[in-house]
């Protein structure tokens, strides 16, 4: 493999998954060159999800939107960008069924104005994190494999199909190198607190009720951020132009196995009387078109890449409530939004084009 790896931009790197890549990379032995990271720094982007936690020589963080072209092209040729990973996007389902406009906005619009970009500069290789949302639901059994038939049910995964398919198509009409790769859902470390695991954590902690979509059978199977970053960088590394790799944690479970996981977790952890935890349960009324069963057959990248996730399922969650027992600090910043008043402080005068 030929594809350089040594200027790195970075969409949405202020995010979970996005700066959960730049912390790999950068705090790692396996990437030597340099990142720099464009994020809009909406609700779910924190700078403190990076800054401070790399060798900031090696890192530059730019506050800004993919929906300006100009602006992306700009950091492209001032940094002589060789690669793009394209995490920034609206992730969460329930947003998107509140407001679906943002969502065609940053998901769709967003993710064609990148590649248009591209198209000018076509020394660049476009990597495209997608989920497996955009197949749709399962039924008991079966797994969703790279060759699946695309049944997006919610306005988020019609989004996401709809960026996967502008990136297949960019890459067929106008010959750009493109990576595609659809992942199974994400936990871990830094994750927002309106997600699952995160929610339950800290509702766990406080005391609070645990909200539990309809009979709570829905079905996930549940990737560690780490293991999913790593096979991201297999992908770059080594996977073939033109390809999309499926990326799992072979660690299905429904909604309620994995809160029973999480008390018996906080409760050893905490020293919590699990039938205390026990009576938070609540279950509410199910949303609308909620998938019942989500499944990665994560084969093609094994078998052609060597690469399969190293977090078991117990004690990754362990390792993730560890983290959030660890740090309220960051927990209450983000609640309360005092990190944007330390990026007004911080960013508000600062030059964002320094050189790398």
């Amino acid at each position: 493999m030929d594809r350089k790896l040594e200027r790195l931009l970075v969409t949405g790197g202020c995010g979970f998954i996005g700066s959960a890549f730049i912390r790999r990379l950068l705090q790692g032995s396996v990437f030597a060159g340099k990142i720099v990271n464009i994020d809009k720094l909406t609700y779910a982007g924190n700078v403190e999800n990076v800054e401070g936690l790399v060798d900031s020589s090696r890192y530059q963080f730019v506050h800004g939107d993919i929906l300006d072209a100009a602006e992306v092209r700009r950091v492209c040729r001032d940094f002589a960008i060789d690669t793009i990973v394209h995490f920034a996007a609206e992730s969460h389902v329930d947003r998107s069924i509140d407001g679906p406009l943002v969502f065609i906005d940053t998901n769709v619009v967003g993710t064609a104005r990148l590649l248009e970009v591209v198209r000018e500069m076509p020394s660049i290789h476009f990597h495209h994190v997608s989920t497996d949302e955009v197949f749709g639901s399962l039924g008991p059994v079966g797994a969703f494999s790279e060759t699946t038939a695309y049944d997006p049910r919610s306005p988020y995964s019609a989004s996401k199909a709809a960026s996967d398919h502008l990136v297949r198509a960019y890459a067929h009409t106008f010959g750009l190198s493109v990576t595609i790769s659809n992942c199974s859902n994400n936990y871990g470390p830094y994750q927002f607190p309106e997600k699952l695991i995160p929610l339950m954590i800290l509702n766990m902690l406080e005391r609070k009720a645990l909200p539990i979509y309809g009979d709570g059978g829905q079905i996930r199977d549940w990737l560690h951020v780490d293991d999913h970053v790593d096979a991201i960088w297999s992908i770059l590394w080594s996977g073939k132009a033109g390809e999309t790799y499926n990326v799992g944690g072979n660690s299905e479970r429904t909604n309620l196995q994995l809160i029973d996981l999480l008390m018996g977790i906080v409760s050893r952890e905490t020293g919590a009387v699990p039938a205390e935890l026990e009576g938070l349960k609540t279950f509410v009324r199910d949303r609308p078109g909620h998938d019942r069963r989500y499944a990665i057959d994560a084969s093609k990248l094994q078998r052609e890449l060597k690469f399969g996730p190293k977090h078991h399922l117990i004690d990754g969650l362990t390792e993730t409530v560890r983290w959030y027992l660890s740090n309220p600090r960051w927990i209450e910043r983000v609640r309360s939004g005092a990190y944007r008043e330390w990026l007004d402080r911080n960013y508000a005068s600062r030059a964002t084009h320094e050189s790398v």
